[in-house]
């Protein structure tokens, strides 16, 4: 039996934080907090640091622009998997859910077929990976020809997480069609004619929408997948997606759609690089306000790793949440939200993911992170100036 002793560490627990104090960890698991005497066990000392759970984050695309970091570049999935994986250590991240998106042909790794590719080998890499990598479907109700591919997906065991997603415009992300036509046109190298003839595509895609989604919300809740709906933007949705048995929503638009989601046993996924800046990029709120209204149940890293660890620090220092709070919304609260009963929490018998954080000032930067008690990542940094994140500070 293999033994890891970290000692000298602030340990977050889900409630309360212990100063200067000790963890065990025995092969793949926790075996004591606090334990009684020094085992006989390599012992790091964390002289100070925080240790908090391994994070997890439900939705992160950062995998389409390992895949594709240019428009209509692709490189060797294997190759940007392998990146992703890496990466995902490095933020402390042990349990990534890769978010990817089936919209048939329009957008790059987007497309059906590329997507369905880049899910395989995520899998297929698990076995090889630093971190538990898992996948995150996310269907756009407008694309028919995308059920079957998911279908036969969560029938090979390959999904762990659907949402269904809906970017025409006029609704949702996309409040008009302007916004719908900038996005296309700067993300997706559009020329204006050719984002006018993928707004129109879609808008007349949505007949039969409602009874694709029915389909394949049902399957998967046979094979046991989590799901969730996307870019909730009202009341009405929100109650429409619970009749539907959807699990969470992601990224509500505004607060009401956030307090209809937790009054009904949804709980809420916000982005974290919106507390980070401050603000939405497409102009839905902030997500520090349904923080401080507690209708804010996960944080996700969305598109950037690095900002999920920093996410939770801002919290715990711009509302009124405790740290131990705090990082619960990107550590025990998915954790529950995705039914993974074994992780999230540092407690005795669960799973050994770990993340040490060092704070120069108040930024917090991973030091040590461990899978399954396996160290992953490790780093040294020297002391810096203090910095505060001012964009959140109002």
């Amino acid at each position: 039996m293999s033994a890891l002793y970290l000692t000298h560490a602030n340990i977050v627990l889900p409630d309360t934080v212990l100063t200067d104090s000790a963890i065990l960890i025995e092969d793949d698991l926790i075996a004591a907090i606090e334990p009684e005497g020094i085992p006989d066990a390599e012992i790091i000392d964390l002289q100070g640091q925080t240790l908090l759970p391994g994070l997890i984050d439900v939705h992160c695309d950062a995998i389409e622009k390992e895949a594709e970091p240019r428009s209509r570049v692709l490189f060797p999935l294997d190759f940007a998997v392998a990146q992703v994986d890496r990466r995902n250590a490095a933020a402390g991240i042990t349990t990534p859910f890769h978010a990817l998106s089936f919209a048939n042909n329009e957008w790059g790794v987007r497309n059906n077929e590329t997507a369905a590719q880049i899910a395989r080998a995520l899998h297929a890499f698990r076995e090889h990976s630093l971190v538990d990598n898992r996948v995150h479907c996310r269907y756009e109700v407008t694309d028919a020809a995308a059920m079957p591919v998911l279908q036969a997906l969560m029938a090979e065991g390959v999904v762990d997480l659907l949402s269904v997603m809906d970017h025409s415009p006029g609704q949702g992300q996309f409040k008009t069609l302007e916004a719908y036509l900038q996005y296309m046109m700067g993300n997706h190298a559009m020329s204006r004619d050719e984002a006018e003839l993928a707004a129109s595509a879609k808008l007349r895609a949505r007949d039969g929408a409602v009874q694709r989604v029915e389909a394949l919300l049902a399957d998967a809740h046979r094979l046991g997948v989590p799901t969730a709906s996307h870019d909730d933007d009202s009341v009405q949705r929100i109650a429409t997606m619970r009749n539907l048995g959807v699990s969470m929503s992601e990224f509500p638009i505004n607060l009401d759609t956030a307090t209809a989601a937790v009054s009904c046993g949804l709980p809420t996924i916000l982005g974290a690089p919106n507390i980070l800046r401050g603000q939405s990029q497409s102009g839905s709120m902030r997500a520090i306000d349904a923080v401080r209204a507690g209708v804010a149940g996960c944080l996700c890293s969305d598109y950037q790793p690095s900002t999920l660890i920093a996410a939770a620090f801002v919290v715990a220092a711009h509302t009124d949440l405790t740290l131990s709070q705090a990082v619960a919304l990107v550590t025990a609260n998915p954790a529950d939200a995705c039914k993974l009963n074994d992780r999230g929490r540092l407690k005795k018998g669960l799973r050994a993911d770990l993340v040490a954080v060092t704070l120069l000032g108040e930024l917090p930067l991973v030091s040590h992170a461990w899978s399954a008690g396996r160290l992953v990542f490790s780093s040294h940094y020297r002391t810096a100036a203090k910095r505060v994140p001012e964009a959140v500070a109002a």
